[in-house]
């Protein structure tokens, strides 16, 4: 079991920590740049923009580009299975005919 540690991080210009452990502290902090940027992205210009609203959008959009990964991965998957049942469907030929 690993130990957590606290981590600062910074988004939309309000100090969060959070306890995470040490191998997954990068991650973390890449995470929460990625957040951040995307929050900047949405409130724009408008810094009135109620922050929760902002959230709400940047995870939906984070949500819905994690899903279109996941849904292509899922793709992938299928074509390399389908891919591999055809090698083995041919290697058997060969081997039958050899």
């Amino acid at each position: 079991m690993s130990q957590t540690e606290p981590v600062s991080v910074r988004i939309l210009d309000r100090e969060y920590t959070v306890g995470v452990g040490a191998e997954e502290r990068e991650s973390l902090t890449a995470a929460a740049r990625l957040l951040d940027a995307k929050m900047r992205e949405i409130r724009g210009s408008n810094r009135m923009a109620a922050v929760d609203r902002v959230a709400v959008l940047a995870a939906l959009n984070l949500a819905h580009e994690l899903q279109q990964l996941r849904d292509d991965h899922a793709r992938q998957a299928v074509a390399l299975q389908q891919t591999l049942a055809d090698l083995n469907r041919r290697l058997d030929r060969a081997i039958d005919g050899a």
